[in-house]
């Protein structure tokens, strides 16, 4: 039944190019050839009807370009549109990709079927996904459970979630599953290395078989703050000996290094036998 009872009439392309030759001369090209063109992409009332015709039911015409969709609360199947069926605990998604459903907040998916609430375990709570779990600050996650962190004493607990589950207090090292007292020299102090010797030698004093000696500056020399070495250096002038420092005697056409410890020749000398010959 036609609305209002009216049948559209069939419209030939002979009779639109017929009303196309009868039209004034004074009428714009332009405007005709925008209607003949318009005619042509739509296409007559017969031909709508047709492409309707070709819709599965529970679909309608795509807003872009050709062809169609399914309505919502229904999945593609084929050329026909198929009730979506969607378990409990779960939502449509109203989306033409995917399984068209997803899990509510607190449930997880199981073989692409079915949604289980997650069971947190005491001393746990759900992740913020809302498909997990993760144990609270304290506790450590065990199989599918939340085990408390015995501390032991002189610990406290790790804020990685990685690598251990307490660390010991400053001044205390891992033994095992307790933390005891570092045992720090006479002359040294606890450092802040994560790894290695724990303490450090004061200055004036040198690491020597887990205890800190003093350093001892011989004659014409001054201490030195390097890691390595006896910890003094010579004068400027003076070279480092068994004895301790024994000052540099300078041959001819020579001159100190920028070490101020050692010599080299002069440009156009070089050395030869502890001496500065010149350059041939």
């Amino acid at each position: 039944m036609h609305r209002n009872g009216v049948k559209p009439s069939q419209v030939s392309y002979k009779r639109v190019l017929g009303v196309l030759a009868a039209l004034p001369l004074s009428f714009n090209p332009a405007l005709a050839l925008a209607f003949l063109t318009l005619f042509f992409v739509i296409g007559s009332p017969h031909n709508a009807q047709s492409q309707s015709s070709m819709i599965p039911a529970n679909a309608r015409p795509q807003i872009y370009g050709n062809g169609w969709e399914c309505n919502r609360g229904y999945r593609r199947e084929g050329n026909a549109c198929l009730v979506l069926i969607v378990p409990e605990s779960a939502y449509a998604t109203n989306r033409n990709y995917g399984k068209g459903w997803e899990c509510l907040h607190g449930f997880h998916e199981v073989n692409d079927a079915t949604c289980l609430e997650v069971t947190v375990p005491d001393g746990g709570y759900l992740d913020p996904s809302g498909e997990g779990w993760s144990c609270l600050r304290g506790y450590m996650k065990v199989d599918d459970i939340c085990l408390e962190i015995d501390l032991p004493p002189n610990a406290y607990l790790a804020y990685r979630g990685y690598g251990p589950a307490w660390l010991c207090d400053r001044g205390y090292e891992v033994e095992g599953d307790t933390c005891v007292a570092i045992a720090i020299p006479e002359n040294a102090f606890l450092n802040e290395a994560r790894y290695g010797q724990p303490w450090t030698c004061q200055r004036g004093y040198f690491e020597h078989d887990d205890t800190c000696e003093a350093v001892v500056v011989p004659e014409n020399a001054h201490f030195n703050d390097a890691s390595y070495g006896p910890g003094w250096r010579c004068n400027r002038g003076f070279t480092a000996s068994d004895d301790g420092c024994q000052a540099i005697e300078l041959p001819d056409n020579a001159h100190l290094d920028r070490s101020g410890n050692r010599w080299e020749c002069h440009r156009n000398f070089q050395r030869s036998r502890g001496r500065c010959v010149q350059n041939k």
